[in-house]
């Protein structure tokens, strides 16, 4: 036997993978929280919104689960599935991909 018991077996496997583990959870949380932001602001299928009211929100743009690259080269963002788009003037279109 390598460990005493079930938790001397967890409590090691948790000390160890502890730095990755807050990474995940960390970036996770990043997500969560994005995703529910542009849920809360776009409640129908497409929408425009400011940057200000995004960060206002506290909306973090260096964390989204995908980009697509249109045939005419707009750039979405995607959180899951919802995205967005940068438009002029600082505002941004919100969709929700089905």
């Amino acid at each position: 036997k390598k460990f005493c018991s079930d938790a001397c077996r967890n409590s090691y496997n948790n000390r160890v993978n502890k730095d990755s583990k807050n990474l995940i959870r960390n970036t996770n949380n990043r997500l969560r929280k994005n995703y529910r932001i542009l849920e809360a602001l776009n409640p129908d299928q497409k929408t425009k919104t400011s940057r200000a009211k995004l960060i206002e929100k506290g909306f973090d743009f260096n964390y989204f689960t995908s980009i697509y690259i249109t045939k005419t080269g707009n750039t979405y963002y995607y959180i899951y599935n919802q995205g967005y788009l940068a438009l002029d003037n600082n505002f941004y279109l919100l969709i929700k991909k089905e």
